[in-house]
């Protein structure tokens, strides 16, 4: 199992007086990445969040090209892209180009989304944001697979043959993952041949475990004649080697909890339907303590725990856990010392075998 770097760059009003400065925040995303790619992990994961409601990048394909001139191996991803909120030509382009610009270190990821208030301000109908997700997928991918495209669908029309420049550099194009909060989304994802990722904390609640959703959406892939789908997921992650530093990490994603809340629907009422499982998240999410946040929510614990716990996500089939160490106002020394720990102490655990070396003492290659 692989590892990533991730970051909401979650930093809204509701942190007041632990509020960062969002440029110099920005700046240490920046050299939390670059130290990631230095320390072994598989990939960056950045946010599109927007005017500082919740998260404060609002263009992942800028950060993470200027983060390839930066770089040489790390692979580059969006976690996630709103596509709703974009116009999914521009989204084509602007990826085929990072792919370009990275030679071929991108994976899109993208999703719907759940702040009303970003809709709003782009003139985007929250309600239809169901129905143009599914049809801007098939475009971008259509996007860079044809050339002379044209579109006629419920959202988007366009009547002038386009190609999409630059090409991606993967053929037929980069890795693409959805992100997936929901049980529509996961079949759309399967039926479609995308990957997904999870977030493990909403899993739990629609699908009653990150195992059970990742079980699931195999399931689906397979029905969909497609069993090489692949399926990763984010974790709030704190390496702690005390009870007493362990409260503290789970202190935090509390006080990341009452952070965030306005960002995303909290009454099926008055939200789209699509958006209905969103009220028991954050029923579940009020109703926790710190004490009682368990490993459906956060991995936390000393680095023998965090690997136990680790192998169980691995089991599930899920081949890259991207790891969230800098929520909820965790300082930049802090979280790059937490990412020194996990590189060193965790990650080699999940390191794969050494190649097996035959009885005369070479390899099997060889052997050959």
């Amino acid at each position: 199992m692989d590892f990533g770097y991730f970051t909401l760059t979650d930093n809204p009003p509701r942190y007041e007086a632990q509020r960062r400065d969002p440029n110099r925040f920005l700046q240490e995303v920046e050299e939390e990445a670059i130290a990631a790619e230095e320390l072994g992990f598989h990939s960056a994961w950045v946010p599109e969040h927007h005017f500082g409601l919740f998260g404060c990048l609002p263009a992942p394909a800028t950060f993470l090209a200027h983060l390839a001139a930066r770089t040489s191996r790390i692979k580059l991803a969006a976690a996630t892209v709103v596509l709703p909120c974009n116009h999914p030509i521009r989204v084509a382009e602007e990826w085929a180009l990072l792919d370009l610009l990275s030679n071929g270190r991108t994976l899109f990821c993208a999703g719907r989304g759940y702040d009303r208030r970003e809709y709003d301000t782009f003139e985007v109908p929250f309600e239809e944001s169901r129905g143009r997700f599914d049809e801007e997928m098939a475009i971008v991918r259509a996007a860079w697979t044809q050339t002379d495209l044209t579109w006629a669908g419920q959202y988007h029309r366009w009547d002038l043959p386009i190609t999409v420049l630059p090409r991606p550099v993967q053929q037929p194009h980069p890795p693409i993952y959805v992100a997936c909060f929901s049980e529509p989304t996961m079949r759309m994802a399967a039926t479609g041949e995308f990957n997904i990722i999870f977030a493990p904390f909403a899993a739990s609640v629609v699908f009653g475990s990150l195992q059970a959703a990742a079980a699931r959406f195999f399931g689906f892939a397979r029905e969909a004649g497609f069993p090489h789908l692949r399926a990763k997921c984010s974790y709030f992650l704190a390496l702690a080697d005390t009870p007493a530093e362990q409260l503290r990490a789970k202190e935090r994603l509390k006080f990341y909890q009452r952070g965030v809340r306005g960002a995303s629907p909290t009454q099926a009422s008055a939200a789209p339907a699509s958006y209905a499982y969103f009220e028991e998240i954050a029923k579940r999410n009020a109703a926790s303590t710190a004490e009682t946040l368990g490993e459906e929510t956060i991995i936390t614990g000393s680095p023998a725990q965090v690997i136990e716990q680790l192998k169980r996500v691995e089991a599930a089939g899920i081949d890259e856990v991207i790891c969230y160490f800098n929520y909820g106002a965790l300082p930049h020394t802090d979280t790059l010392r937490q990412m020194e720990r996990f590189a060193a102490e965790v990650m080699p655990a999940f390191a794969p075998a050494p190649q097996a070396v035959v009885e005369s003492g070479r390899s099997p290659a060889e052997s050959r």
